[in-house]
C-alpha cells in the first residue's frame, strides 16, 4: 500500500507564501522579473503599413518619457544629447514621426546622414550625431523587411535624427567650447525660437544644408578656414599615433614612446621595444630628415612638436579655432588683428588686410592675454614704467649684486610723488618680494618700448609698442616679451591711425599730422596724442587659420588649445 503524501500545515503554507514574497522582491530589485518602465528594444511588430505612424508615435512618447528621466538614455546604446530639446518639439507636435510615413524613409532622412558623414569638412566630429546608429538602421530598413514593421526602429531612426539635427544646429552656432550650464540647449527662448523652427523650416523647404549653414557666423576669417577645410579633410591622415610628452621625467619610458611612436610612421626596427642609444638616434635622424628638421638624432622641442603635429591634431586645431569664432560678435569695418600663435599683426579694412606686421609677443611665462579695446592714445619717445613682477624678478636681484645695474640700463628710482632716489643709499638686502619704489626707464631709442606706443585700455597694463631689439623680428618663435605686443611696421600703423583721424575730422581741428609726428620724430620731442578714431583692436589666440585657400598651423605656445582638447575634445 502506498503512503499518501504529507499535508502541509497552515504553518508551512505561511512559510511558502513569506518565501515566494520574499523571491518576488529580489526578483524586482534585480530586474529579473519586474517592469521598470524601460521601453527597451523589444519588436512592436505592426502588420499594416498605414498603422505604422500611430505605432511609431505611441512609442515616441514611451521612449521620451523614459529618456527624461534616464539622462537622456533611450536604449542600451543610444543616448540624446538634446533630449529636453528633443522633448520639446514632439510635444509640440503631438509625437509625430516626422523622418519617415508609412515604413518609408522620407528623402530628407538620408540626406541628414549625407550631411553627417561630411560634417568634418564643418569642423565637427560625425561620432557626435550618432552617425554609426543612423547609418545601421538606414542599412536595416533596406535590407531585413522584418526592421521595417518594427516600430520601436522608426521610433530610434526619429528620436536619433532629430536629436543629431538639434546638436548640428547648436554646434554650428554656438560651438563646443561652453559649458553646458550656458549652452543655447538650456535657454528656453532658443527652443522655440531657433531650434524647433529651424526644424519645421527643414521640413517646409524641403532642405536641410541650407538651413544648417545659416547657423554658422558671418566672419571671413570663419569662412577662409572652413572653406580650406574640405581639402585638408581629403587627404588627411587619419592613423593614430603616439603622444610625446616633453620636458619629460621618466628618461626608460620617454625613450620607449619616442621609438613606439618612429615605428607608427615605418622608421626603425619592428619587435625593439627598449632600444638602445644607437637605435633610437638612427630612428630620430631619419625621422628628422623625412621632416625637414635638423638631422642631429637627438629630441629636442621641434622634433618633439613635428611628432606631435598629427593631422587629427591638425583638425582639432581647425575645430578649436572654428568654435572661437562662433563665441565672437561681428567685427567693425576697421579693426586691428593680433594673433599670438602667429606672430602677426593685420590691419583690416572693408575686409581687406592693408598692413601686415610681424609682432613679438609674450613669453609663456608672461603671456600675452586675449582682449578686445580700443586705441586711444599715441605716445612718441615714451618712458616705461617698469611692472612689480619684473621688478621682482629681474631688477631686485641684480640690484642685490650692484646698485649700479639700474644706470647701466637707463633706469631711474622714483618714489610716487615723483622724487629720485639714490640706489646706492639702498639696503637692497631688506627687500625679498618688491620694492617700495617704480623704476622707470627714461625715453629715448635705447628704451625696451623703442620709440613709440600705441595705448588702450585693458586691466592687464599691456599695449603695442616699438622695440629696441628690432633684430628679434628675424626670428621664427617669437614668443620673448613681457607680455606687451613688439610691433614690426609701427610706424605704417601710426600713419595709418593719423590719416584715419585727419580724414574723419573736420579740417584744421586737430593739433598733429603726419608731417608733424615725423617732425618730433626727429628732434626727439616726447609727445602724448589723443587718438579722435578710437581703432578698434582684438588680440586673439588661434592656432589656424588660411592664407589664400590653404590651412595654416602655428604652435600652441601658451597650451591653451591643448587644455582645450583635453576637456571638449577627449577620445575625438
Amino acid at each position: 500500500m502506498k503512503n499518501d503524501p504529507p499535508q502541509r500545515t497552515n504553518y508551512d503554507q505561511l512559510i511558502m507564501c513569506k518565501y515566494s514574497f520574499y523571491i518576488f522582491l529580489i526578483s524586482c530589485f534585480l530586474g529579473i522579473s519586474c517592469h521598470d518602465n524601460h521601453p527597451k528594444d523589444k519588436p512592436v511588430i505592426i502588420s499594416a503599413p498605414e498603422k505604422m505612424d500611430d505605432a511609431v508615435s505611441g512609442k515616441i512618447q514611451d521612449v521620451l518619457d523614459y529618456a527624461q528621466s534616464n539622462n537622456g538614455k533611450i536604449n542600451d546604446s543610444s543616448t540624446l544629447s538634446a533630449v529636453n530639446v528633443v522633448s520639446a518639439f514632439y510635444t509640440s507636435n503631438n509625437f509625430k514621426s516626422i523622418w519617415s510615413s508609412n515604413e518609408v524613409v522620407k528623402p530628407l532622412a538620408d540626406s541628414l546622414v549625407a550631411f553627417i558623414s561630411q560634417s568634418r569638412y564643418y569642423g565637427l566630429f560625425p561620432s557626435d550625431y550618432h552617425q554609426e546608429e543612423l547609418q545601421k538602421i538606414h542599412q536595416q530598413l533596406q535590407a531585413d523587411s522584418m526592421a521595417a514593421r518594427n516600430a520601436m526602429v522608426w521610433t530610434q531612426l526619429d528620436l536619433l535624427s532629430t536629436d543629431a539635427f538639434f546638436m548640428l544646429l547648436k554646434d554650428l552656432k554656438q560651438g563646443r567650447l561652453v559649458d553646458d550650464s550656458i549652452s543655447i540647449l538650456k535657454r528656453k527662448n532658443w527652443i522655440d525660437s531657433f531650434f524647433i523652427n529651424n526644424l519645421k523650416e527643414v521640413f517646409d523647404k524641403v532642405q536641410i544644408t541650407a538651413i544648417l549653414d545659416r547657423a554658422e557666423p558671418h566672419l571671413l576669417q570663419y569662412d577662409s578656414i572652413r572653406y580650406s577645410l574640405k581639402d585638408f579633410v581629403d587627404s588627411m591622415d587619419t592613423g593614430t599615433y603616439q603622444n610625446i610628452t616633453f620636458p619629460y621625467t621618466d628618461t626608460l619610458e620617454f625613450r620607449k614612446n619616442v621609438y613606439a611612436r618612429m615605428l607608427q610612421e615605418g622608421i626603425g626596427q619592428e619587435g625593439i621595444q627598449d632600444p638602445d642609444s644607437i637605435q633610437l638616434a638612427t630612428a630620430i635622424k631619419s625621422y628628422q630628415k623625412k621632416h625637414n628638421l635638423e638631422a642631429d638624432g637627438k629630441i629636442g622641442p621641434a622634433t618633439v612638436r613635428s611628432m606631435n603635429n598629427t593631422d587629427r591634431n591638425k583638425f582639432i586645431s581647425a575645430a578649436i579655432s572654428l568654435d572661437k569664432y562662433k563665441g565672437m560678435d561681428s567685427l567693425p569695418q576697421t579693426y586691428l588683428w593680433v594673433n599670438i600663435p602667429s606672430f602677426k599683426l593685420e590691419l583690416w579694412d572693408n575686409d581687406t588686410v592693408i598692413l601686415k606686421s610681424k609682432v613679438i609677443v609674450g613669453k609663456p611665462q608672461t603671456p600675452t592675454p586675449e582682449l578686445s579695446s580700443r586705441i586711444n592714445n599715441l605716445v612718441l619717445f615714451p618712458t616705461w614704467t617698469i611692472p612689480e613682477s619684473i621688478i621682482k624678478k629681474d631688477i631686485l636681484p641684480e640690484l642685490k649684486k650692484d646698485p649700479g645695474y639700474l644706470a647701466s640700463k637707463g633706469y631711474n628710482l622714483f618714489t610716487d610723488s615723483g622724487t629720485i632716489v639714490n640706489p646706492y643709499t639702498v639696503n637692497w638686502s631688506r627687500y625679498k618680494n618688491g620694492i617700495p619704489w617704480r623704476v622707470i626707464q627714461g625715453s629715448g631709442d635705447d628704451n625696451a618700448l623703442g620709440i613709440f606706443k600705441f595705448n588702450f585700455s585693458n586691466p592687464y597694463s599691456v599695449y603695442l609698442h616699438d622695440t629696441n631689439q628690432r633684430y628679434l623680428f628675424a626670428n621664427t618663435n617669437r614668443a620673448l616679451s613681457h607680455g606687451c605686443v613688439r610691433v614690426q611696421k609701427w610706424q605704417q600703423l601710426a600713419d595709418f591711425i593719423v590719416d584715419r583721424d585727419s580724414a574723419m575730422q573736420r579740417p584744421g581741428s586737430l593739433n598733429y599730422s603726419k608731417d608733424s609726428i615725423q617732425v618730433w620724430i626727429k628732434k626727439q620731442v616726447r609727445k602724448s596724442i589723443m587718438v579722435k578714431n578710437k581703432l578698434s583692436l582684438y588680440i586673439v589666440y588661434f592656432t589656424c587659420a588660411a592664407e589664400g585657400n590653404k590651412l595654416e598651423f602655428y604652435d600652441d605656445i601658451y597650451g591653451y588649445d591643448r587644455q582645450l582638447a583635453e576637456k571638449y575634445f577627449k577620445g575625438k
